[in-house]
C-alpha cells in the first residue's frame, strides 16, 4: 500500500485551497478533498499512485463536491444545472488583485478582519498547511478541543458573512498582511522545529514556508516586513540539513558543520535583510539574529552582545516571555552562565510559559554549563515531561546521560 502521508502533506493546502476557490464554501473543499483522500486509499493501492496525483485528488474533489450540491440540492435539476454554471462563473473570474497562488489567496481570505487573531491563524494553518488539530494546538497552546471549535466557528462565520475567498483590495492589505506574514511563519516553523512525531524536521513544511515568503514578497515588494520574514526564513532554512545526522537525531547549533551550511540561501537571506531594513514588526529582529548565526565563523566567534541587542528590540516590539527566555540563553553566553541563569529567573514565573519545555530546556542546559550537573538533570527531566517530540526527547535523553556521567 502507498504512503499516503508525502502526497497528504503536499497536495492537501493547494487541494483545499483550489477547491474553495471553484466552490466558494469552505466546508464543502475541505471534506471534498478529504473523501478525495479516503477515495486515494481505496484505490491506489490496486491502480498505483497516479503521475499526477495532485491533479487527481483535485479531480476526484471536484467531483465529490458536485455530487455533495446535487444530494443536498431540493431545486429542480434545471435550476441545480443553473447553480453550478453560477458557481464556475464567479469563481473563474478575474481577481481583484493579480494574484494566482490559490494558497496565498486562501490566507488573504483567513485574514478576514471578521475573523479574530487566533481564529485566523488556527483556520488557515489547518485549510492551507494541512496541520492536524493537535498540531494547532500545540502551536497555539491551547487544547485540542477549543482549537477544533475555533476552527468550525471560523468557517461558519466565513460562509454566514459572505466573506469572498480573494486577495482583497490593495488599499486593504495593510490590514491583513501581519496574519498572513503569521501563518507562514508557523506552517515553516512546524517544519523546522515539528512539535510532535517521529522527525525533527519535515521538509514540505519548510519548503512550502520559503515559498509562500517568497509568493508574499512577490506579491507586495515594498512590504518591509514580508521581506524581513523571507529573510529570516532562508537564514534559519540554510541550516536545515545540519540540524540532524545520519540517524535523524537532533545536532545542536554549536555542534553543526557549518561547512554544509547553505551558502545560497544565506546570501539570499542577507540581500532580503537588506531591503527590509526600516521594518517595524517583529520578524527582522529575528532575522537579524539567525543572519548573526549564519555569519559567524565559528561557535566561538558568535556575536552574542548583538544578539541580546537583537532580542531586546524584539521584545520591545512583541513583550514576548519566550522571547526573554532566549534572550536569557544568549546572556549566558555575553555576560557567564550565571548571569543568564538570573535572567531566565525573570521570566520563569510569567504564566504564559507554564508547562513549557522550551523553558526548562534552557534552565537544563544553562545549569549543564555551569557545571551544576544534577540540578541541570533535573531540568532536563521536567523538560522530557513536556515535550511530544520523539528527536527532542531522544536528545534530551542524551543530556541527561551526560549529566549522569559527569562528562
Amino acid at each position: 500500500m502507498p504512503n499516503l502521508d508525502g502526497v497528504f502533506r503536499r497536495e492537501w493546502g493547494p487541494a483545499v485551497a483550489a477547491l474553495a476557490r471553484w466552490s466558494g464554501d469552505l466546508t464543502v473543499a475541505e471534506d471534498a478533498v478529504q473523501e478525495a483522500f479516503t477515495e486515494a486509499l481505496r484505490t491506489w493501492p490496486r491502480d498505483g499512485v497516479p503521475n499526477n496525483a495532485g491533479g487527481w485528488i483535485v479531480m476526484v474533489a471536484r467531483n465529490r463536491a458536485l455530487d455533495r450540491l446535487r444530494r443536498e440540492s431540493v431545486r429542480p435539476g434545471k435550476e441545480l444545472a443553473a447553480v453550478v454554471d453560477d458557481i464556475r462563473v464567479r469563481t473563474d473570474r478575474a481577481d481583484v488583485h493579480p494574484v494566482r497562488d490559490d494558497e496565498l489567496r486562501m490566507m488573504f481570505t483567513c485574514a478576514h478582519p471578521a475573523l479574530d487573531p487566533t481564529s485566523q491563524l488556527a483556520l488557515t494553518l489547518r485549510l492551507i498547511s494541512g496541520l492536524t488539530v493537535a498540531e494547532i494546538a500545540r502551536a497555539l497552546l491551547q487544547s485540542e478541543a477549543a482549537v477544533g471549535q475555533r476552527i468550525t466557528r471560523a468557517k461558519n462565520k466565513v460562509r454566514h458573512a459572505n466573506i469572498p475567498l480573494r486577495v482583497p483590495p490593495a488599499e486593504l492589505l495593510p490590514r491583513r498582511t501581519p496574519h498572513v506574514l503569521a501563518c507562514i511563519y508557523s506552517v515553516f516553523t512546524e517544519g523546522y522545529w515539528s512539535t510532535a512525531g517521529p522527525s525533527a524536521i519535515r521538509d514540505e513544511l519548510c519548503d512550502e514556508g520559503v515559498r509562500l515568503a517568497g509568493e508574499l514578497c512577490s506579491l507586495m515588494p515594498d512590504d518591509r516586513d514580508a521581506q524581513a520574514l523571507a529573510a529570516l526564513v532562508l537564514l534559519h532554512d540554510s541550516r536545515r540539513l545540519t540540524r540532524v545526522d545520519a540517524d535523524g537525531a537532533l545536532v545542536p547549533l554549536d555542534e553543526q558543520d557549518r561547512s554544509q551550511w547553505d551558502r545560497g540561501r544565506i546570501t539570499r537571506g542577507l540581500d532580503r535583510l537588506r531591503m527590509a531594513a526600516g521594518a517595524g514588526g517583529p520578524y527582522l529582529p529575528q532575522a537579524v539574529i539567525a543572519a548573526l548565526h549564519a555569519t559567524a565563523p565559528s561557535w566561538q566567534q558568535t556575536d552574542w552582545p548583538a544578539i541580546c541587542v537583537a532580542y531586546d528590540r524584539l521584545i520591545e516590539i512583541t513583550h514576548s516571555p519566550v522571547a526573554r527566555a532566549n534572550r536569557a540563553s544568549a546572556i549566558g553566553f555575553r555576560d557567564g552562565f550565571p548571569a543568564g541563569l538570573a535572567a531566565l529567573d525573570e521570566v520563569a514565573g510569567d504564566p504564559r510559559l507554564a508547562g513549557s519545555s522550551a523553558v526548562a530546556s534552557i534552565r537544563a542546559d544553562l545549569l549543564r554549563r555551569c557545571g551544576r550537573r544534577e540540578d541541570a538533570a533535573t531540568w532536563y527531566r521536567t523538560a522530557l515531561e513536556r515535550n511530544g517530540s520523539e528527536p527532542a526527547r531522544e536528545f534530551l535523553h542524551r543530556r541527561l546521560a551526560e549529566c549522569a556521567g559527569g562528562e
